[in-house]
């Protein structure tokens, strides 16, 4: 027959003095994001985490002028309209396409910056 004993945390572990805990700290080298920058960027992120919008960004960015028409992303993506409308809408709410009317189509293109912006911030993260 085997006893088992649990130990706390404090039974195993010696007392950290207060000097320990601030030499564990290392000091920043750089200002890290603020919460309103951090809740922007996710939301910028958040519209880009889904395959189907990295694929319309990366079908526009392909076309001539970085610009495409709705005709031109349904004949490649094995959505339904509707559904491609709604990833357009995320991806030009979020600032990263341009939507331009003519006639019956939409026309999309990107935003100049816009992916930079992201890239730019998250090399620096």
């Amino acid at each position: 027959m085997t006893f088992t004993r649990t130990l706390l945390l404090t039974d195993i572990s010696p007392p950290v003095a207060a000097a320990d805990a601030a030499a564990c700290s290392s000091p920043l080298a750089r200002e890290a994001i603020g919460s309103l920058h951090a809740e922007t960027l996710a939301r910028s992120l958040k519209a880009l985490a889904d395959p189907a919008r990295l694929r319309i960004i990366s079908i526009v960015a392909a076309h001539a002028d970085q610009e495409a028409c709705v005709c031109d992303l349904t004949g490649q993506l094995t959505l339904s309209q509707p559904t491609i409308s709604h990833h357009l809408k995320v991806l030009v709410e979020a600032g990263f396409l341009a939507r331009a009317k003519r006639g019956t189509w939409s026309y999309y293109s990107l935003v100049p910056g816009s992916i930079d912006s992201v890239a730019g911030v998250l090399a620096a993260v």
